[in-house]
């Protein structure tokens, strides 16, 4: 009888690694399910991992699998291969179909790789797995639960509706930034052109005016002008975004420096709300999905601490995961974290209770994600009216700074005639 190996996970989240008989990896993951265990790897005995060639055969270079693949288009994948598997093709003809409707690139070069160690042997997981550019870690972990469940046409909807909204939730945010980042962009550039060119032809009309003794407006605005437009100030002013971001950005390659920048981002008035609220909706929804998906609890909570994005939220998460190793609850860590709302808490303490946490954490999801879009609206309602006080402000200290001197010239007219 032929022999299988497998990697499944006990009741306890504990990796098990052993051999089974069998007549087919059907009845296989059927025995090992009937032992208790959850099975993660099933493969026959003698089978070369990961579909790899003969052994001492050369590895053949695969031109742009490592190139990175917009989510958009392996949401329409996951979309289109679960339709296809739900009506009964067999995965690797549903492959080949997806590969020949793709559009000439990189991913259609990836999914020729997949079918290619799918006929080497490889599970599909595992297929995707070597792309992780492409397929990330929950993608890869929701399929590996899907084929070892006999679910894949149910995961892969699922896969396509996690990323759907997750989608939806980034095109909200970033169309709300849009509008006062165009605004403040191109009114710092008319003002950089008002201090650089127009204001410099006024200074020695407005000196002469007044017989060289300006007021402190016109004083401070000339020397800044003169600042701009003679000692390399517009590079300076023009760089400092340019610098601050690349500041970030070295800093966030760091995990300290990801906890230290996230901490301080959550403390900000309103952006901090909005951020917490936007990490709330996709730790709640990715875990939500996992362990519907049949992802054991612990994994799951590995997965959403890795591709949660913020390192405040990661923690948290690793401690959720330590304090469920040791034989405690979810929700525990969660109060004492003081780092959601304790709605949250209290959700997910009813999900533990009843055995429904995948849902309630997915209700969590939906409530949050409604509620970042009213504080979307709100930021916006209240970003308003301080571009315009800002603008307005700056305007009115330059028209200031040109016409104080003349009404000083007026005044003192008028007194002496």
């Amino acid at each position: 009888m032929p022999v299988f190996q497998y990697v499944a996970l006990d009741s306890q989240g504990v990796e098990i690694k052993d051999e089974i008989e069998a007549l087919s990896e059907k009845e296989a993951i059927s025995k090992i399910r009937t032992m208790g265990y959850f099975p993660t790897k099933v493969r026959p005995k003698g089978a070369v991992k990961g579909g790899a060639a003969k052994a001492g055969a050369k590895p053949v270079r695969r031109r742009g699998a490592g190139a990175k693949v917009k989510v958009k288009y392996v949401t329409q994948f996951a979309r289109q291969l679960s339709t296809l598997q739900d009506a009964g093709l067999p995965i690797l003809r549903s492959l080949r179909i997806l590969e020949e409707q793709q559009k000439a690139g990189s991913f259609k070069r990836i999914i020729g790789y997949v079918c290619d160690d799918i006929e080497g042997g490889s599970t599909l997981s595992e297929a995707f797995a070597k792309y992780p550019r492409a397929f990330d870690r929950l993608f890869i972990n929701m399929v590996a639960a899907g084929e070892a469940g006999g679910v894949l046409d149910l995961i892969l909807a699922r896969i396509a509706d996690f990323k759907e909204k997750a989608i939806r939730l980034k095109g909200r945010v970033k169309g709300a930034m849009i509008y006062p980042i165009v605004v403040m962009t191109a009114a710092f550039g008319i003002v950089l052109g008002l201090m650089t060119f127009v204001i410099p032809t006024f200074q020695g009309v407005l000196q002469e005016m007044v017989g060289g003794k300006l007021n402190p407006v016109t004083t401070t605005v000339l020397a800044i002008s003169d600042w701009i437009a003679h000692r390399y100030g517009w590079a300076v002013l023009s760089g400092v975004p340019f610098g601050f971001v690349l500041f970030l950005r070295l800093v966030r390659k760091t995990q300290p420096g990801r906890f230290v920048l996230d901490t301080i981002n959550l403390k900000l008035p309103v952006i901090g709300q909005l951020t917490s609220k936007i990490s709330i909706t996709r730790w709640t929804r990715t875990l939500g999905t996992l362990i519907s998906a049949g992802v054991p609890i612990l994994d799951a909570i590995n997965v959403t601490r890795e591709t949660a994005g913020n390192e405040v939220y990661a923690k948290m998460l690793a401690n959720v995961h330590n304090s469920i190793r040791q034989g405690d609850t979810f929700a525990g860590p969660l109060r004492a974290s003081k780092t959601v709302d304790l709605l949250v808490a209290n959700m997910v303490a009813v999900g533990e209770e009843t055995g429904d946490l995948d849902k309630m954490l997915l209700k969590v999801a939906d409530q949050y994600d409604e509620q970042v879009d009213v504080l979307v609206g709100s930021l916006m309602s209240m970003l308003e009216p301080i571009i315009i006080l800002v603008l307005g402000s700056t305007v009115m200290v330059i028209v200031l700074a040109v016409f104080l001197p003349m009404i000083q010239v007026i005044t003192s007219l008028s007194a002496a005639g």
